[in-house]
């Protein structure tokens, strides 16, 4: 089993989790490997097959954070090519082997739009417009030549991943906790939260079904508004979550993300649910509970 992008919130995770029920995990790394369980890739250039030779699974999840930093001109470019080139990479290694190899490689809900208002977005939904869309179609795109040749691959559109430790929460959060978790913006949107339990569980779970392919949405299946989830936290956190947070503050602290964190998007993971996958966490209020139990570990 190889992972990429090991060292991040989900793949830290991720790699524990694998660890634990007994796989043997080697981290494909962008330096000098340091152990028998790392291997050096290079993003963008033509991976030594060797690498891979003891794999039977890959998970991708490289690629630059996109709530990590402001979005300036050379920070979208980071976002597009971290992706990009390093899935190019594998797509072109799993061509080159002589065996089956199961494919999990990492995507967004970003390719439906920042903002869908009302509509349901399942995996059969239309692409949107806008920059993350155009990433993710792009990202989604380098895989096909592997999808063609009959690679079981499988894309996993992560929604906003519930963690006090990075990704959004780990700025909203701090908001939260002095009594500023009210609505951001209008409160209305939907927001494709999931928690980072259940992101992992997900991805094992897909890891474990190689008969699952094309687009899979990972987000809550019972979608929540922004305004009661924000509510919910407060809840939990026994703070009051009436006063919101402008959109101008917000934007002047993400940056463009907060144009994506404001924006309205109704996902529903029905290629998991009609799978078998069972969230621990699938409401607003259960994922709530998850997050605040979870930052006073």
């Amino acid at each position: 089993m190889a992972i990429t992008g090991a060292s991040g919130l989900i793949g830290s995770v991720l790699s524990q989790r694998l660890a634990a029920r007994g796989d043997r995990v080697v981290h494909l790394v962008r330096r000098q490997a340091r152990s028998s369980a790392e291997r050096e890739w290079i993003p963008g250039a033509p991976l030594d097959p060797t690498v891979l030779d003891d794999v039977d699974a890959v998970v991708h999840l490289a690629g630059a954070g996109v709530g990590d930093k402001r979005w300036t001109a050379k920070y979208r470019r980071t976002i597009r090519r971290s992706r990009i080139d390093g899935t190019r990479t594998l797509a072109q290694a799993v061509l080159t082997l002589d065996r089956p190899v199961r494919v999990v490689s990492g995507s967004a809900v970003g390719i439906y739009g920042s903002d869908r208002g009302e509509e349901l977005l399942t995996e059969t939904s239309t692409a949107g417009k806008g920059f993350l869309a155009d990433v993710v179609r792009a990202w989604e795109a380098e895989m096909r030549p592997a999808r063609e040749a009959g690679v079981p691959v499988a894309f996993a559109r992560t929604g906003i991943v519930l963690s006090p430790d990075g990704g959004a929460m780990e700025r909203v959060l701090p908001l939260a906790r002095l009594g500023l978790g009210g609505p951001l913006g209008d409160g209305q949107q939907w927001w494709p939260l999931v928690t980072l339990d259940d992101e992992v569980s997900a991805l094992l779970w897909l890891v474990d079904h190689p008969q699952i392919t094309g687009p899979v949405n990972i987000a809550l299946p019972d979608p929540v508004r922004q305004g009661e989830f924000m509510a919910l936290l407060g809840e939990e956190l026994h703070r009051p979550a009436v006063l919101p947070a402008p959109a101008f503050a917000l934007r002047a602290m993400l940056g463009q993300f907060a144009d994506d964190i404001l924006g309205s998007q109704r996902v529903r993971p029905d290629v998991l649910l009609d799978s078998g996958f069972t969230f621990a966490s699938p409401t607003g209020e259960t994922a709530a509970q998850w997050l605040v139990t979870r930052d006073k570990e």
